[in-house]
């Protein structure tokens, strides 16, 4: 079932993945028969039911769980493991609390010649808000800007895909949607290929190019839908509510309760 098309030349192609984990002297399946493309610049979000292994996913796609069976590959290239080139941001932030906003920033920067370096760093302090703050530390920093730190130090090293687990579940209301704003006007400077696990309907149609709709475990694509609206997205559209209905309708979620 799906309403989205495949890209002509995918950034990422997953072809018939599957993990199983064995607990107890007994095997249990994770993830089953996953197969999807990702274009190049495209960014696509994954829903599904909590303790599906929309995570899990995510972490086999970056190479930090190998897969049981199954082929994941990057511009034709095979995974084998986690990447420097492919960068995670997660829900709890990352960022190393003895360094400054700047040293965060420039730490995955040591090879670059001193002058490069220090205009990467403020480049991406510019890009994400942060001027200011260069040499303020993690602790000196608000929820926010410290979400804004780690896709600063995320982009600095020029990724060629972003995974991002959950990155603004844990801030409160007023800064997640800001921060939603931050990341889809930064999406459009950079077009990094972005793959966002979000248990949020919300966030996964104000964002995404597709929203993948994980079935319940073991886990397989039960549907995939493009969105197919501009940004920024008016939340009060008619399209937009259909939307959020038809995914809340996928996720088997009864309305009005």
């Amino acid at each position: 079932m799906s309403t989205a098309p495949t890209p002509s030349c995918p950034k990422l192609r997953v072809s018939d993945l599957c993990l199983t984990f064995e607990r107890d002297g007994k095997r249990e399946s994770i993830l089953e028969h996953i197969d999807l493309s990702i274009g190049a610049g495209e960014f696509v979000c994954i829903v599904g039911p909590s303790g599906c292994g929309k995570s899990t996913l995510l972490h086999v796609l970056g190479g930090f769980l190998p897969p049981t069976s199954g082929a994941i590959e990057i511009d034709n290239e095979p995974v084998r493991g986690p990447d420097p080139r492919r960068i995670f941001v997660f829900q709890e932030s990352a960022v190393f609390p003895w360094l400054t906003v700047a040293g965060n920033i420039g730490f995955g920067l040591s090879a670059l010649p001193r002058k490069e370096r220090e205009e990467r760093i403020q480049h991406y302090i510019g890009l994400v808000g942060l001027e200011g703050f260069e040499r303020a530390f993690p602790r000196e920093l608000s929820g926010g800007m410290k979400q804004r730190l780690e896709v600063a130090r995320a982009l600095a090293v020029n990724p060629d895909v972003l995974y991002m687990d959950e990155p603004f579940a844990g801030l409160d209301f007023i800064t997640r949607m800001t921060m939603r704003k931050e990341l889809l006007r930064i999406w459009h400077r950079e077009r990094k290929t972005v793959v966002l696990v979000t248990h949020d309907i919300d966030e996964a149609v104000q964002l995404g190019d597709r929203v993948l709709v994980l079935s319940s475990r073991p886990a397989h694509i039960h549907c995939e839908l493009e969105i197919g609206m501009p940004h920024p997205r008016d939340v009060s559209a008619p399209e937009y509510i259909a939307m959020r209905t038809r995914i809340l309708d996928e996720l088997g979620v009864e309305r009005g309760v």
